[in-house]
C-alpha cells in the first residue's frame, strides 16, 4: 500500500523539479516590477514571496509513466494539508495535521492495495500513520509548503525571460527552464507569486497555485485506524 500512495507525490515532485516552478495568484491588482527585473532576480523573488505564505491551493494534472495524476490540496505552513490526490483514476483523500497523515481511499482504490478483503473492511474509513513514517515521506514533503518551494524552486542550468502573458486572467511573465523544457509564470501584479508551472510532453502537464494566505481548516478524522497498531497486532 505504501509504495502505491507515494508514486503520486513522487510524481509530483518530478515535474516541480523539471518546470522549476510553483503556481500561485496575488491577492492585489495593482501592478508590480517583476516583469522589468532578471530572470534570476524574479526567480529569487517568487521564492521569496512563496516562502513567506500563510497558505497556499494547489491544484493540476501530471503524468507519470503515461498514467494520469491528479491533485488539490489545501497547504497551510507549518501545519499540515488536506485534499484529494488521484492516479490513474483512483484516489484518495488526504489530511496532514499533528505529526500523522490520515487517508481515506475510494473502493476501487482499496480494491486495488488490499483487494475485495480490505475494501469491504475500510470502506469509508480514515487510515492513520505517523507522518516520519518512512513510506510516506514523499506525500509528506508535498504537504510542507516550504519545503515544496525549496524543491519546485531549485533550477539546475537557470532560466531564461520569456516575455509576458495572461494566466487564468491574471497577467504574468514567463521564466524557461531550456535544460529542462518547463515554464513557469509569475504574477505581475500584488505579490510576485508563481501562479502556474507547465510542462510538454509525456511526463508533462500543469499545476496551478491560486488562494495564498486564505484559512485552512485542518481537523483530525475522528475514529481513524491507526496502521502502526494493526501492524503491531500482527
Amino acid at each position: 500500500m505504501c509504495h502505491r500512495l507515494s508514486r503520486p507525490a513522487a510524481a509530483l515532485a518530478g515535474l516541480l523539479l523539471v518546470a522549476a516552478a510553483m503556481a500561485a495568484c496575488g491577492g492585489s491588482t495593482s501592478s508590480n516590477d517583476i516583469a522589468t527585473r532578471t530572470a534570476a532576480e524574479i526567480l529569487a523573488a517568487t521564492k521569496l514571496a512563496a516562502e513567506g505564505a500563510r497558505a497556499v491551493h494547489v491544484s493540476g494534472s501530471i503524468a507519470n509513466g503515461g498514467r494520469p495524476v491528479g491533485l488539490d490540496v489545501n497547504i497551510l505552513a507549518g501545519r499540515g494539508a488536506r485534499g484529494r490526490l488521484s492516479e490513474n483514476g483512483l484516489s484518495f483523500e488526504l489530511i496532514q495535521t499533528g505529526g500523522s497523515v490520515y487517508i481515506k481511499g475510494s473502493p476501487a482504490f482499496y480494491r486495488r492495495i488490499g483487494g475485495a478483503s480490505a475494501a469491504q473492511l475500510l470502506q469509508g474509513r480514515w487510515l492513520k500513520v505517523p507522518a516520519s513514517s518512512p513510506e510516506f515521506a514523499s506525500l509528506s514533503s508535498l504537504t510542507d509548503l516550504r519545503r515544496l518551494v525549496d524543491t519546485a524552486l531549485s533550477t539546475p542550468g537557470g532560466v531564461a525571460k520569456s516575455g509576458t502573458t495572461t494566466v487564468n486572467g491574471k497577467p504574468a511573465v514567463v521564466l524557461t527552464s531550456p535544460s529542462k523544457g518547463g515554464k513557469l509564470f509569475v504574477a505581475r501584479t500584488g505579490r510576485p507569486y508563481p501562479i502556474q508551472i507547465t510542462k510538454q510532453g509525456a511526463n508533462g502537464g500543469s499545476i496551478s497555485f491560486d488562494r495564498w494566505d486564505q484559512p485552512v481548516a485542518l481537523t483530525a478524522p475522528a475514529d481513524a485506524l491507526d496502521i502502526t497498531q494493526l501492524q503491531a497486532g500482527h
